[in-house]
């Protein structure tokens, strides 16, 4: 007979093999969902990581995905071209944002440019003078036209979608203005085929060669404290010369105030330019003194010649013939004569 201990022992036994073996059918259950859920997951990634021919102009948003794109890159294929770029060749596909290389390494075998969009020969190109009514873009332009001053519905006229007119608008105005066929080509809603097509319709905009530069005629305070090496004194001194002289007739005449030194000089006249059309003149044979008495080019001989000479003359016809009365030498008649008129009528000088 067994005794009391046996008997425990035997009872703690079975039950810890009735408790294993639940636990062991409890987890069966779970093991197989856990693999069928892996089996599922892995179905969906070679779902989505599939690979096949595709034309990066053409292909969809859900095709890509299936391509093995994230949706963020995908996106941005899609707006890529929706802006009017095209695939002309495979290697366009790696510049789209988020297209890593190893990315482009694996599908690069499988992208087809289709004829429509590929990019031809030069020779090709030409020979079908880009006008053939196949063609993707079409313009149809009348006659030349500024590109600077043409709206959105001239722009849909000649071949550009609304949303491409309107994203050339904003960059030229953004620029102020689109002065060459490369800042044309460089605007992301013209493709190379409308800029080729519209190269000999488009009237640019001459370039400024002032832009960005002070004209020291017109400027006020504000304006010339803006050019570097210009500060508040030498912003009152040069309004001050200014006035006395009648206008500048030539920006080197800044370097002409004590308080602009050659160096300096040399830095702001990168900044500035002079537009001399409206300086004051004096009309040297009628104008009282007073005119031209604090004129920073009239000595006080010159002036008191002038007036006596004028009396008994009653004037001069050029500067030279001023020379000729040794009233300016001629380092002087070269400096004060963009300031005088010869004029042969009376006149107010109120």
């Amino acid at each position: 007979m067994f005794s009391k201990e046996n008997i425990r022992g035997f009872v703690f036994v079975v039950a810890i093999i009735v408790v294993i073996a639940l636990v062991v059918i409890l987890a069966r259950p779970r093991q197989a969902l856990y693999l069928a859920e892996s089996k599922g997951q892995k179905e969906e990634v070679t779902k989505q990581d599939s690979l096949f021919a595709f034309d990066p102009n053409t292909v969809t948003y859900e095709e890509l995905l299936l391509l093995g794109f994230d949706k963020r890159t995908a996106v941005g294929i899609i707006k890529y071209r929706t802006a009017g770029k095209v695939f002309g060749i495979a290697e366009e596909l790696a510049l789209c944002y988020g297209v890593s290389d190893e990315m482009f390494a694996r599908v690069r075998p499988y992208i087809k440019i289709g004829s429509k969009y590929a990019t031809r020969p030069k020779s090709e190109v030409d020979s079908a003078k880009r006008w053939d009514q196949k063609s993707r873009f079409s313009p149809r332009p009348f006659e030349p036209f500024a590109i600077d001053t043409v709206g959105v519905d001239y722009l849909r006229l000649i071949g550009f979608s609304t949303r491409q007119a309107e994203a050339l608008i904003r960059y030229r105005e953004q620029g102020g203005g689109i002065y060459s066929m490369n800042e044309l080509r460089d605007c992301f809603a013209v493709s190379k085929e409308m800029a080729d097509s519209l190269e000999h319709f488009v009237i640019l905009t001459p370039s400024d060669p002032h832009k960005g530069l002070v004209e020291i005629n017109s400027a006020d305070s504000a304006r010339l404290r803006s050019v570097r090496g210009i500060g508040e004194k030498t912003v009152v001194a040069v309004i001050e010369y200014r006035k006395l002289l009648g206008g500048f007739v030539r920006k080197e005449q800044i370097a002409e105030l004590k308080c602009v030194t050659s160096e300096n000089f040399a830095k702001i006249s990168e900044q500035i330019y002079c537009d001399s059309c409206n300086i004051s003149k004096i009309d040297i044979n009628f104008a009282p003194a007073s005119q031209f008495e604090h004129h920073p080019y009239m000595s006080r001989r010159a002036i008191k010649l002038i007036i006596e000479t004028r009396e008994s003359k009653g004037g001069w016809n050029s500067i030279e013939e001023m020379q000729e009365d040794n009233i300016f030498t001629k380092e002087q008649a070269e400096a004060i004569a963009p300031y005088l008129l010869f004029g042969t009528t009376p006149q107010s000088f109120d």
